[in-house]
C-alpha cells in the first residue's frame, strides 16, 4: 500500500538565510520551507534522497503564495556518482514537469497544492525550478517551496507480480470494481489505497503532537479491524475524526502565536500559548476518560525519534537496527523519570561531582545547603522555577570554584547543555551544519553560562581560522556566526549580550578583513544585526540601553561599515506611534551624535532624510524626543541655512503660536546674528523711551530760546519807545503807520506753504489743498501707491510699510540678503535662487525698493535717485510731465529738506484733503 516516504536533502543550489532546503524535511503548520537566494540565477536545483529504493506513486508540492516558479521539472535516479557536485545529467531520468499558477486571481494570498501522479522507481529525486512569476510582492525574483511530500512503496514490494490473485478474486465475486468512485478510499486493503493521514494537507494543517497521536490511533484501528473488534474500531474512528478538528485548531493557534512573536506582541503570544495548553489538556483528559490515551501517546513530538517515516510493511521495519535516535529516545525517557525519583524525601546529602567540589566540602549537608531567599539573589543567579525545589542542584551551581569560573570565561564549555528541541533543530539547521550541534546547543541553552561560553568558543574558533580556508567555508562560517549573534542580541543577561557584541566587533573588524571577504558579506552582517541591536536601545534596563547605543555609534564609525551607509538609513526611519519611549529617545540621541561625527556628505545622512525625520519627530508625544528634534534642526541650519526653511512652515504669527517653531525660528535668528523677537521688542521700547527723552529735551531747549527771544524783543520795544519820545520819525505817515521801504520785495498776504510739495520740493500756484492732494496721489516722484492696501507712501519707506504697516503685512517676510519685503509664498524660492542684489549697510548706501539698486547714502540722495534723469529706472511717475520747481523765498529754501519734512510732520499739521486723501500715518496717505 503506498505510504509517505521519508527523505533527506542531499544538496541544493542555494538558499536564503533562514530558509534552508532542510526545512522541506519537516511538515508542520509553522514551517517556512525553502527559498532561493535573492536575484539568483535560474534554474535552481534541489536533490532529495529517499530512505530506500522505492516506487514513487504520488508527488505533492505546496507552493509559496507569491515566490512561485513558472515550471518545476522532476528527475529520478537509482544512485549518485561518487562526487556529488556537479551532478551528471545522464545519471537522472526526466519524468516531466508541472506548471504552477501565477496566483494573480487570489491576489497572491493563497498557496497552491499541486499533486502529481507518477510511476517511477529510484532513490534520488531532483527538482529543477525555472524562472519565477513576476508580481509586485516578489521584489527579489525568488522561487520558494513550502513543502514536498513523496508517496510510494518499497520497490521490492510494489511489483505487479506481488499483487496476489486472491484479492482480485474477492473483488470479482463481491462485485467490487476498482474504478468505482464510491469505494475510493473506503477499503484500506486495496493495493493502491493512499491513507489521508499520508496526505501533505494533513501534516500542514495539523498540530504535530496531535498528528502523531492520530497516526497511533489509526494503527490501533487497523489492528482492531484485523482482530474484528469493530466496536473499538468505531470508537477509534470517531476519536480520530474529533482529533483532526482539534489538531487543526491547535495548528491555527500555533501559527497565530508565531505571528505574535514576530510582531513582538508577547502578551498575545502568551495568551495563545495558555489557550493551547488548556485546550490540549482538556482534550487529553477526555481521551483518558474513554481509555484512548496512554503514556506513550502523551509524549511531545520532540520526544519521538527524529527519523524518516517508514511504513510498517517496509523491510526496514521488520529488522530494526540500533540507531542514534533510538538511543536519544531511551535517554529522554530516563530523564523524564528522574524528577519523580528526586521528589521523594531523603535525609541523605547530595553527592557533589568532583568539578563542583568547594572548600566547604567537609561540612554537613544542612550546613552546606542552607535555606536562602531566592528573591535576594542577582537575577542571573536565580534558579529557574522548574528546579527551585532542587536547592541542592542550585547550590552546586553557585558553589563553583574560582578555577571553574575562570575556565568558563576563557571560552571552554564545561558540562553538556540540554539537547536541542525539534523547533530549535529546524531553526538552526544551517548553523548546525557549519558549527556543530554541541556549540549551537550551548547557544540555545537555558543556562546563561552555557550561552556565554558558546559565544566565547565561537570567538576563539573564528580567530583561529587559517588564511587559506576556501571562501565558501568562510562565508558559511560567517553566516552561521551572524545567526547566533542575532539570537544572542535578544538575551536579557548582560554578560551574554556583551559577549555577542564582542564577537560581532571581531567579525567586522578582524575576520572579514583578514580573509578579504567582499563588502557584500559585511553588508549582510550589518543588515542582519542592526535591527535587533536598535531594538535593544529601547530596553527597560538603562545599562543595556547605553551599551547598545554606544556600540551602534562605534560600529557606524568602523571604516568597513562607514562606507556602506547602512546605519544612517535605519536611524532616519520614521518613529512608530506605538514605539516605546526609550526606543524613540535612543534613536533621536543616536541620530544627533552620529550627525556630528559623520555629517551629511557621503555618510547616508542627507538634508532631505534628516529634516523629514526631524520635522515628523516634532509631533512625537515625548517631550525629550521633540527637544532633541529641535536641536537637530538648529544644527542642520548652521550647515545649510536657507535649504532648511523649505521643510518648515512660513515664519508668521500663526506658526509662532507653536512654542517649538517659535524656539526654532528664534534659534535661526541667533545663528544669523539677528535679534530675536524679544530683543526687537526691547530695542523698540528703548528707542521709544530715548525719542521721548530727546523730544522733551528739545522742547525744553526751544522754550528757553523762546523766553530769551521774548526778553530781547521786550528790551528792544522799550528802547524804541524811549527813542520815539525824543526824536519824531521822518518817515511816519499821517495815520501813524511805518512806511515801507521802496526797495523791499512785495510778498502777498496769502503766501503760505500750501503751494509747496514738502516731499519733492516742487512749488506751484495750483498747489491748493485739492491740488496738493492730486499731486500726492498721481504726480509726486517721491511717493508711490502700495499695490496691496492702496495707500500712498514714501518710496524710501515702502519696505518698512510692507513689513509693519500694510494691511497685508503678515503675508510678507524680509530677505536676509537684500533686506527687502518679499511675499512669504515666494520667500523660500527667492532665498534659494540667490538672484537678489545684496543690500549694504544704511551708513554705506540707500536701498531703492523699486529698482533694487544701492546708491549713495543721505536724505538728498533720494531726490537725486528718484527725480534725476540718471536715477531710478522703475519710477513710473517720471513719465509724467514734471513742473519746474519754483524758487523759494530767500532764507527759506534750506528748511525744505527731508529734515524739514520730518519737522513739519512732528510739529505741523499736513493739509487734509476734502475729497481725495486722508492722513493715515506720518508718511502715508490713503484714498477715501
Amino acid at each position: 500500500m503506498p505510504h509517505k516516504i521519508g527523505f533527506v536533502v542531499v544538496s541544493s543550489s542555494g538558499h536564503e538565510d533562514g530558509f534552508s532546503a532542510r526545512e522541506l524535511m519537516i511538515h508542520a503548520p509553522t514551517v517556512s520551507g525553502w527559498r532561493s537566494p535573492r536575484f539568483c540565477q535560474f534554474p535552481q536545483e534541489i536533490v532529495l534522497q529517499m530512505v530506500e529504493r522505492c516506487r514513487i506513486r504520488k508527488l505533492q508540492l505546496l507552493a509559496h503564495q507569491f515566490m512561485i516558479s513558472s515550471k518545476i521539472e522532476f528527475y529520478i535516479s537509482e544512485s549518485l556518482p561518487e562526487y556529488f557536485v556537479p551532478y551528471q545529467a545522464e545519471r537522472f531520468r526526466r519524468l516531466g514537469y508541472v506548471s504552477l499558477c501565477d496566483n494573480a486571481k487570489t491576489g497572491c494570498k493563497a498557496r497552491e497544492l499541486k499533486s502529481v501522479y507518477v510511476d517511477a522507481v529510484g532513490q534520488f529525486l531532483k527538482l529543477i525550478f525555472h524562472q519565477n512569476h513576476v508580481n509586485k510582492y516578489n521584489i527579489y525574483n525568488q522561487v520558494a517551496l513550502v513543502a514536498i511530500n513523496i508517496i510510494g512503496d518499497p520497490a521490492d514490494f510494489n511489483d505487479e507480480s506481488n499483487v496476489t490473485p486472491r484479492e482480485k478474486l474477492i473483488d470479482h465475486y463481491l462485485g467490487h470494481n476498482a474504478e468505482d468512485p464510491a469505494l475510493d478510499g473506503t477499503y484500506t486493503g486495496k493495493p493502491d489505497y493512499i491513507s489521508p493521514l499520508d496526505d501533505l494537507a494533513f501534516d500542514m494543517y495539523q498540530d504535530p503532537e496531535v498528528a502523531q497521536i492520530i497516526r497511533k490511533l489509526d494503527e490501533r484501528k487497523r489492528d482492531a479491524v484485523q482482530k474484528e473488534r469493530y466496536d473499538y474500531a468505531k470508537k477509534l474512528k470517531q476519536a480520530i475524526a474529533d482529533l483532526q478538528k482539534v489538531g487543526e485548531r491547535l495548528g491555527r493557534y500555533e501559527v497565530e502565536k508565531r505571528c505574535a512573536v514576530e510582531k513582538e506582541d508577547y502578551d498575545l503570544a502568551k495568551e495563545k500559548k495558555q489557550q493551547m495548553e488548556q485546550y490540549r489538556a482538556k482534550v487529553y483528559q477526555q481521551l483518558e476518560l474513554h481509555n484512548l490515551m496512554d503514556t506513550e501517546l502523551m509524549r511531545r513530538p520532540f520526544d519521538f525519534p527524529l527519523q524518516p517515516l517508514v511504513h510498517p510493511g517496509s523491510p526496514r521495519r521488520q529488522n530494526p537496527e540500533p540507531s542514534l535516535p533510538q538511543q536519544e529516545e531511551r535517554l529522554t525517557e530516563k530523564q523524564a523519570s528522574e524528577p519523580l525519583l528526586q521528589e521523594q524525601p531523603s535525609s541523605q546529602s547530595l553527592s557533589v561531582p568532583p568539578q563542583h567540589t568547594t572548600v566547604g566540602q567537609g561540612l554537613s549537608a544542612p550546613d552546606r545547603h542552607p535555606n536562602i531567599n531566592v528573591e535576594t539573589l542577582p537575577y542571573d543567579e536565580r534558579p529557574l522555577p522548574a528546579i527551585r525545589r532542587q536547592q541542592g542542584e542550585a547550590h552546586m551551581e553557585y558553589e563553583m570554584s574560582d578555577t571553574d569560573v575562570s575556565e568558563a570565561q576563557k571560552g571552554g564549555i564545561s558540562g553538556e547543555p540540554e539537547p536541542l528541541t525539534e523547533k530549535a533543530l529546524r531553526e538552526a539547521s544551517s548553523a548546525i551544519d557549519v558549527l556543530g550541534e554541541t556549540l549551537v546547543a550551548g547557544a540555545y541553552s537555558k543556562t546563561w553560562s552555557y550561552r556565554e561560553d558558546a559565544l566565547l568558543a565561537l570567538h576563539k574558533k573564528l580567530m583561529e581560522m587559517p588564511v587559506g580556508t576556501p571562501k565558501e567555508d568562510l562565508k558559511n562560517m560567517l553566516r552561521a556566526s551572524v545567526f547566533l549573534i542575532r539570537r544572542a542580541m535578544k538575551d536579557i543577561v548582560t554578560s551574554v549580550f556583551q559577549a555577542s557584541l564582542k564577537l560581532l566587533k571581531m567579525v567586522i573588524t578582524q575576520y572579514i578583513p583578514k580573509h578579504k571577504l567582499s563588502k557584500l558579506e559585511t553588508s549582510h552582517c550589518v543588515e542582519r544585526i542592526v535591527p535587533p541591536l536598535l531594538a535593544r536601545t529601547g530596553d527597560s534596563s538603562t545599562r543595556l540601553r547605553i551599551i547598545a547605543s554606544n556600540f551602534i555609534q562605534e560600529m557606524a564609525l568602523f571604516k568597513e561599515v562607514k562606507s556602506l551607509q547602512i546605519i544612517p538609513t535605519y536611524l532616519v526611519q520614521p518613529l512608530k506611534a506605538n514605539s516605546s519611549t526609550h526606543l524613540a529617545m535612543s534613536q533621536m540621541d543616536l541620530l544627533a551624535r552620529l550627525l556630528k561625527d559623520l555629517g551629511t556628505e557621503g555618510s547616508g545622512f542627507t538634508t532631505d532624510n534628516v529634516m523629514r525625520f526631524s520635522v515628523s519627530a516634532l509631533e512625537h508625544r515625548v517631550y525629550e524626543v521633540r527637544e532633541t528634534a529641535v536641536r537637530i534642526i538648529l544644527d542642520m541650519y548652521k550647515q545649510h541655512r536657507a535649504f532648511i526653511l523649505e521643510y518648515l512652515p512660513p515664519d508668521d504669527n500663526n506658526t509662532r503660536k507653536n512654542i517649538l517653531y517659535k524656539t526654532i525660528f528664534e534659534g535661526f535668528a541667533k545663528i544669523d546674528g539677528k535679534p530675536t523677537e524679544a530683543e526687537i521688542r526691547a530695542q523698540k521700547k528703548a528707542a521709544t523711551e530715548e525719542a521721548e527723552r530727546q523730544k522733551k529735551e528739545e522742547i525744553k531747549v526751544l522754550q528757553g530760546q523762546l523766553a530769551a527771544l521774548k526778553e530781547i524783543q521786550a528790551e528792544a520795544q522799550v528802547g524804541e519807545e524811549k527813542e520815539s519820545d525824543t526824536v519824531k520819525p521822518k518817515n511816519q505817515d499821517t495815520q501813524g503807520r511805518k512806511a515801507v521801504p521802496p526797495n523791499a520785495p512785495k510778498i502777498p498776504d496769502n503766501y503760505c506753504l500750501d503751494h509747496l510739495c514738502i516731499f519733492c520740493g516742487e512749488r506751484n500756484e495750483s498747489f491748493t489743498e485739492e491740488g496738493l492732494d492730486l499731486h500726492y496721489w498721481k504726480h509726486c516722484l517721491m511717493l508711490t501707491r502700495c499695490d496691496y492696501c492702496k495707500q500712498v507712501v514714501e518710496i524710501a519707506s515702502l519696505t518698512e510699510h510692507l513689513l509693519t504697516e500694510c494691511d497685508r503685512k503678515d503675508g510678507f517676510g524680509k530677505c536676509y540678503r537684500c533686506s527687502e519685503a518679499v511675499l512669504k509664498e515666494e520667500l523660500p524660492r527667492h532665498i534659494k535662487t540667490k538672484d537678489c542684489n545684496p543690500a549694504k549697510s544704511e551708513k554705506l548706501a540707500n536701498r531703492c525698493p523699486l529698482c533694487h539698486e544701492n546708491f549713495s547714502p543721505g536724505e538728498e540722495a533720494w531726490k537725486a535717485h528718484l527725480m534725476g534723469p540718471a536715477g531710478c529706472t522703475m519710477n513710473l511717475r517720471k513719465t509724467h510731465v514734471l513742473h519746474k520747481v519754483q524758487a523759494l523765498p530767500p532764507g527759506k529754501g534750506s528748511t525744505m529738506t527731508r529734515a524739514g519734512i520730518s519737522g513739519l510732520k512732528a510739529g505741523s499739521k499736513i493739509p487734509t484733503p476734502k475729497g481725495g486723501l486722508s492722513k493715515s500715518s506720518s508718511r502715508t496717505y490713503t484714498k477715501r
